[in-house]
């Protein structure tokens, strides 16, 4: 490896590493990777044509040309949410925000990616591919909640600033992998295997109100202020999982693939140990992935990708809400202190795990110039009784409308773009500590990516 392509690969990763990352939209993972991809809404893994493909399915790394491939999204989600009059205003141990009505501060963010394969020689390859995914990002300013902290005691209502009542709230998570993926081809079968290095950033403001509910709190008799539940700064994890895939041509015109997803073991969030169930854990969820290509016509080709994210298996992640109930300082009849806030069973976002289907149509114009199109739905992850805590990551678009090209020039390179749009979404529910109080969260997306081959 030469010191040309050592430095690129070095600047591919510094570049990961630092963009921050915001891509929620079939939960928090991608709706594709690479443009093309992207371009047919996240289908067509079964027929790959980019190295960034291995990163959805690693069979393809010895399926795609061995060119170096780098591409820039502007990603924008725009979030919102509205909380009803209450009854309750805070009254009577009831926790009420606002009423408020409010949008996100933070709506664009760009993300890059970089990939390159290797043939080792006739039916062997390597890939190389860096990008980013992430997706709780926001910022809520302005707004304020009221509560009364001694319940039915004559301790008057608090009108405090801020969603949860302690200033500006707002999370931002980014992600970070680093793949490496070797494949071969045996006749009509293709498999691969991936080892993943995965860096994630953390950071997380506004959500003092609930330090009573930490179990370091409740442990302590509620004499310790817990120190690692909010407004910590940044925080990083490292951690590293496997992809397996396979593709099998089964005749000329009919493409099928499978591929799975490890859940990355990340080390613990420590600055966020009272927040996160287990403290601090805050590991990568496992995917699976089955794929169809079928070549229609020698021009028109037809895909189908279906995956699955195992949300609910991330106890942070998939944890209800309810469970908040259980912690003896939430209850005054409860004794279980792992169901507070960074207890093994604490409550988290309530996230389901999220079935996506996606449909994608590519099309050749000519030899220069190829055009698609793509659909996928998914079912967003957050239940109606959830929405409190996912006021910080509102997940919940369910579609994604798609169009791309690509342009091969004169000298053999190509240059692609793609366009999403994910129409808007809300879900509403009742207030976990207010039931008099209905909330609603909302959010549609925009992403413009351009990617060059080389």
């Amino acid at each position: 490896m030469n010191f040309k392509t050592k430095l690129s690969m070095a600047m591919a990763l510094s570049a990961c590493l630092a963009v921050p990352t915001a891509s929620a939209t079939n939960g928090y993972f991608t709706h594709g990777l690479g443009v093309k991809n992207k371009g047919m809404a996240g289908a067509g893994t079964a027929a790959p044509a980019e190295t960034i493909s291995a990163a959805s399915n690693p069979a393809a790394a010895v399926l795609v040309d061995e060119k170096w491939e780098v591409g820039l999204s502007l990603f924008s989600p725009r979030r919102s949410y509205k909380s009803s009059a209450s009854q309750a205003n805070g009254n009577g141990g009831a926790f009420t925000i606002g009423p408020n009505d409010l949008d996100s501060g933070r709506e664009y963010f760009p993300i890059p990616y970089v990939g390159k394969a290797w043939k080792l020689d006739g039916n062997s390859a390597l890939a190389i591919n860096f990008y980013g995914r992430g997706g709780m990002n926001t910022d809520w300013s302005g707004g304020t909640a009221s509560l009364d902290p001694d319940g039915p005691g004559p301790a008057p209502v608090s009108t405090l600033p801020g969603t949860y009542g302690a200033g500006s709230a707002g999370v931002n998570l980014s992600q970070a992998f680093l793949d490496v993926t070797y494949a071969i081809q045996n006749g009509p079968l293709s498999v691969g295997i991936t080892g993943v290095l995965a860096m994630q950033a953390f950071k997380l403001k506004g959500i003092g109100t609930f330090a009573g509910y930490t179990k370091s709190f409740a442990a302590s008799g509620g004499t310790a202020f817990p120190a690692n539940l909010t407004n910590n700064g940044t925080d990083y994890s490292y951690g590293w999982g496997v992809k397996l895939g396979a593709i099998y041509a089964v005749n000329d015109q009919l493409n099928i693939g499978a591929a799975y997803q490890s859940k990355t073991i990340m080390g613990e969030l420590d600055d966020y140990a009272d927040l996160f169930a287990n403290g601090g854990e805050f590991d990568i969820p496992a995917s699976m992935r089955l794929s169809a290509s079928m070549t229609a016509s020698p021009q028109l080709s037809l895909h189908f990708d279906y995956e699955r994210i195992m949300f609910s298996d991330i106890d942070s992640v998939g944890n209800s809400i309810a469970n908040i109930f259980s912690c003896p300082t939430a209850n005054p009849l409860a004794s279980d202190l792992e169901s507070c806030l960074g207890g093994s069973n604490g409550p988290g976002f309530g996230w389901d795990d999220v079935d996506t289907y996606k449909f994608g149509i590519e099309y050749l114009v000519s030899s220069e110039l190829t055009v698609r199109a793509g659909y996928s739905i998914n079912e967003q992850p957050i239940g109606t009784d959830q929405v409190l805590f996912n006021i910080l990551a509102p997940a919940v678009v369910e579609q994604h409308i798609t169009i791309g090209a690509t342009r091969t020039l004169a000298n053999a390179n190509e240059l692609s773009f793609s366009l999403m749009y994910a129409p808007s979404k809300s879900i509403s529910g009742t207030n976990t500590f207010d039931p008099t109080q209905q909330l609603e969260i909302e959010m549609h997306q925009f992403e413009f990516e351009i990617g060059y081959s080389f």
